[in-house]
C-alpha cells in the first residue's frame, strides 16, 4: 500500500552553514551530497520539492554592514554565495538522476536561469527540483524572507526550515549560555517578544 504524503509541494530552507559540515568555511561536498538524497527521496514519494538555501557558509552581508562598510554591497556579495550553493546542490542532484535547475533572482545567464514564478511553476509541475538562488534580489532582505516569498510563489503546501539550532530560544545558545530553549511558542508571542533565533 502505498502512503500518500502530506503535501503534495514544499519548499525547503537550508542556512548555507549547514553545507559546511564539520568545516569552518566553505562546502561539504557529502553534506550536500546528503541532502541531495534526502531530496531524492521525497520525490520518490511525489513530493515537489522547492530549495532556498543561504549563503553563509560562504560570506554574511550584514557582516559588511557591522564593519563600517556598504549594507548593500554585503548583501549583494551574500547573494552570489547562495548562488554557488544552488550550484553545487544542482549538481549533487544531477550525479544522483535527479532533475534539478537553479532559477536565481540575479540575471546570470551562463549559470543559471533568471527566476520567473511562472517558469518555477512549471518545472515543478514537470518534477523537477527547483533551487531559488539569488535571495529575493533585493538588499535588506534575508535567505528566510526569500524562503517564504517563494513558498507563496509556488503555491507550497508548507515550507520547512532546517537551521543548526534545535528549536525557538530567547537568544542564540551559541553566544548566551543563559539563553532557554521554548517548548511552545506561538508566531504572536515570537513577535511580541522580538525573538530573531
Amino acid at each position: 500500500m502505498t502512503v500518500k504524503p502530506l503535501y503534495r509541494r514544499v519548499l525547503l530552507k537550508a542556512s548555507g552553514e549547514a553545507l559546511m559540515g564539520e568545516q569552518h568555511f566553505g562546502i561539504d561536498v557529502s553534506v550536500v551530497d546528503r541532502i541531495a538524497a534526502d531530496i531524492a527521496e521525497a520525490r520518490t514519494l511525489g513530493i515537489e520539492v522547492g530549495v532556498v538555501i543561504g549563503g553563509g557558509n560562504i560570506f554574511r552581508g550584514v557582516a559588511v554592514a557591522s564593519k563600517g562598510g556598504d549594507r548593500v554591497t554585503g548583501d549583494h556579495m551574500g547573494m552570489l554565495a547562495t548562488v554557488i550553493n544552488s550550484l553545487a546542490l544542482r549538481t549533487s542532484l544531477n550525479k544522483i538522476g535527479v532533475d534539478a535547475v537553479v532559477l536565481s533572482a540575479i540575471a546570470m545567464p551562463e549559470l543559471c536561469e533568471s527566476f520567473s514564478q511562472r517558469q518555477a511553476t512549471a518545472y515543478m509541475n514537470q518534477g523537477k527540483v527547483v533551487i531559488f538562488a539569488g535571495g529575493t534580489g533585493n538588499p535588506f532582505f534575508t535567505t528566510d524572507s526569500a524562503a517564504a516569498l517563494r513558498a507563496a510563489e509556488i503555491g507550497a503546501d508548507a515550507l520547512f526550515k532546517g537551521t543548526q539550532v534545535d528549536g525557538v530560544y530567547s537568544a542564540d545558545p551559541k553566544k548566551d549560555p543563559h539563553a532557554t530553549r521554548f517548548e511552545r511558542i506561538s508566531h504572536g508571542e515570537v513577535i511580541k517578544r522580538g525573538l530573531s533565533i
